[in-house]
């Protein structure tokens, strides 16, 4: 299972009717096609941060302008590439702005990043293929 973190830059109401809107109205825990698993994480009643490292959590929080309590979860399937419905539906949270963090590098991404093919220290978001072969070859 691969994660990414969504932190839309609106609020957690809005953001939960929009995975309603285009999650036909599942109720929450979502999923699209059994392959991704969307859900919201907290930091006080969940486990977001819990394994981060202090330092990407603070350019997380310098990337959001505040310390964000809550994230969308992603979890992709290893039964399936899931890039193109990783960078849709990443697309679809970060409209009004925010960042997504892949389990890749601890960039913050930004929408304009993730559509353009940005690459940051060599990779591209939720580039599994690029980590995979730097960590082969290091």
């Amino acid at each position: 299972m691969r994660t990414v973190f969504v932190f839309p830059a609106g609020g957690r109401a809005e953001t939960v009717a929009a995975l309603d809107r285009r999650l036909n109205r599942q109720c929450h825990p979502w999923t699209l096609d059994g392959n991704l698993y969307i859900d919201i994480d907290e930091e006080q009643n969940g486990c977001l941060f819990a394994d981060w490292e202090p330092d990407e959590v603070t350019v997380l929080d310098g990337a959001v302008g505040h310390h964000p309590t809550w994230a969308v979860q992603i979890d992709i399937s290893s039964r399936i590439d899931g890039t193109a419905e990783v960078h849709q539906l990443t697309a679809l949270l970060l409209e009004h702005g925010g960042v997504a963090v892949d389990d890749y590098s601890a960039h913050p991404w930004t929408v304009e990043e993730i559509e353009s093919g940005a690459v940051i220290d060599g990779l591209r978001f939720f580039d599994f293929r690029g980590y995979e072969v730097r960590r082969s070859a290091g």
